[in-house]
């Protein structure tokens, strides 16, 4: 007999619980990547950057997120990204 290939949902809330607490951050990081004046304003401002937004939407962060990324002074996004991972992990 062949074995069935079920739906096993409890893999899926799983997966989703391990990547929600990083929703905002990973937004933030995409909007960086896809829009260079973002990109540019993050860097620059940080605060200015997350109270603007992008098209319209804002950042889902906690308050450590939001402590964390406007403390951040880096000249690349990559920069950025590497602080902000090591001030979050500590």
């Amino acid at each position: 007999m062949i074995p069935s290939l079920a739906y096993q949902p409890q893999l899926q809330i799983g997966l989703k619980a391990v990547s929600r607490p990083n929703d905002g951050v990973s937004r933030i990081f995409a909007a960086a990547v896809v829009n260079r004046q973002f990109c540019e304003m993050l860097l620059q401002d940080p605060h200015i950057a997350l109270q603007r937004g992008y098209l319209g939407e804002t950042f889902s962060l906690s308050k450590e997120e939001m402590d964390a990324i406007i403390s951040i002074r880096a000249e690349t996004l990559s920069d950025f990204a590497r602080q902000l991972n090591k001030v979050l992990n500590q």
